[in-house]
């Protein structure tokens, strides 16, 4: 074997030797790279020998071919051990996650502005800014939602972004907000908290601002727009807001359709909330069912997108509704695409404990207390 370029604190050849017999050991710029052959299968490497490389600050991967960014190319036979240096937390200060916030805050203020309190810009700009407390609702859902994934993500060791927030000028100003997944999960039990978190997280922040929401005085929102014949957009309650209404002596409030803008900002939350459990490739429902049932998550999957079609011919050939078909022939389409991508893969593919199962099936339970078949629709 060819003299290591190592560092210290690098796991030794001897400590790899019962799975991965070593030929060669260089460095790839921060990357530690093993040459060598597996003594079992690659996925068995990875599994063996994760806890290893994890706890020295490395992360690992068994790649076939492996070009190295810098020094003479690698053997054209052989297998690739690749230990790259990890770290999980924030690197500087996260400029682009700072200016996409401060662009959402923006179209979200200005479509709360326009939409939901019928202010109009053009003749008092600084008028604008009553529309806080829609931006508060909906940005502060959406917020905790992925901060719970960050959390989540921070716990196992798994290193991942602050959220990134899109800014989009749609009916709530914002197409929502993603963290960037940028480390290996290692087992079961990580997949499965990261993906609950987010929407156990971002359920309990709608809970709080819509309960806040009915409370709040719903004159503000009933000015008529400047056109009785304008078409207007009307949304139907799913049946956890129902239940929160019901719970806060406001459901006469919320069935009246005179509620504050606030509690549209719960109407968002539950809303995403059921779309990111849909048991379907890297959506948080399909991490959580990978979690629960490993590879047959694939089976499920499939089903999604015929469930979503099956949805949106039911909407429209027995119940004439037009308005909501769109929305799942969409999603649909969308889930064949996110099938076909795959689920989440983790290390260690060992069942999970009882105690997340049952959390992993309330949670899907909760996500139907989100579902209405037709969201919202045009009315004139």
């Amino acid at each position: 074997m060819e003299g290591s370029d190592s560092p210290a604190a690098a796991p030794s050849v001897e400590e790899l030797a019962s799975v991965f017999r070593v030929y060669q050991v260089r460095s790839d710029g921060d990357c530690l790279l093993y040459v060598g052959d597996p003594l079992v299968s690659p996925e068995a490497v990875e599994q063996q020998l994760w806890d290893v490389f994890d706890e020295r600050g490395y992360e690992i991967s068994i790649e076939r071919e492996y070009s190295p960014s810098s020094g003479p190319s690698l053997p054209a036979h052989g297998w690739v051990l690749v230990a790259r240096p990890h770290s999980v937390g924030i690197d500087g200060i996260p400029w682009t996650n700072i200016l996409l916030a401060l662009l959402t805050m923006s179209s979200t203020l200005l479509v709360g502005a326009v939409q939901w309190y019928h202010i109009d810009v053009g003749t008092n700009p600084l008028a604008i800014f009553q529309a806080w407390p829609f931006v508060a609702a909906v940005l502060g859902v959406l917020a905790v939602h992925e901060l719970g994934h960050y959390a989540a993500s921070r716990y196992h060791g798994v290193d991942a972004s602050l959220p990134y927030f899109i800014p989009f000028p749609t009916l709530i100003g914002t197409m929502g907000a993603v963290i960037r997944m940028k480390g290996r999960i290692p087992d079961r039990k990580a997949l499965f908290d990261i993906g609950a978190s987010g929407p156990l997280a971002g359920l309990v922040a709608t809970i709080v601002v819509s309960a806040i929401g009915l409370q709040l005085d719903p004159v503000i929102t009933q000015e008529v727009a400047a056109s009785p014949d304008a078409p207007a957009v009307r949304f139907h309650n799913p049946l956890l807001l129902q239940l929160i209404a019901a719970a806060t002596g406001t459901l006469d409030t919320l069935q009246s359709g005179a509620i504050h803008p606030v509690v549209f900002g719960g109407w968002v939350g539950m809303f995403i909330t059921f779309l990111n459990l849909l048991p379907v490739g890297q959506l948080d429902g399909g991490h959580i069912v990978r979690a629960l049932y490993g590879e047959r998550q694939e089976t499920i999957a499939a089903a999604v997108p015929a469930a979503l079609f099956g949805l949106a011919g039911y909407l429209y050939f027995l119940q004439d509704v037009t308005n909501a078909v769109g929305i799942w022939v969409m999603w649909g389409l969308l889930a064949i695409g996110l099938a076909y991508a795959g689920p989440a893969t983790p290390i260690r593919d060992s069942p999970l404990d009882t105690k997340r199962t049952v959390l992993g099936l309330m949670t899907f339970g909760l996500g139907i207390l989100c579902f209405t078949p037709v969201p919202f629709e045009l009315v004139t």
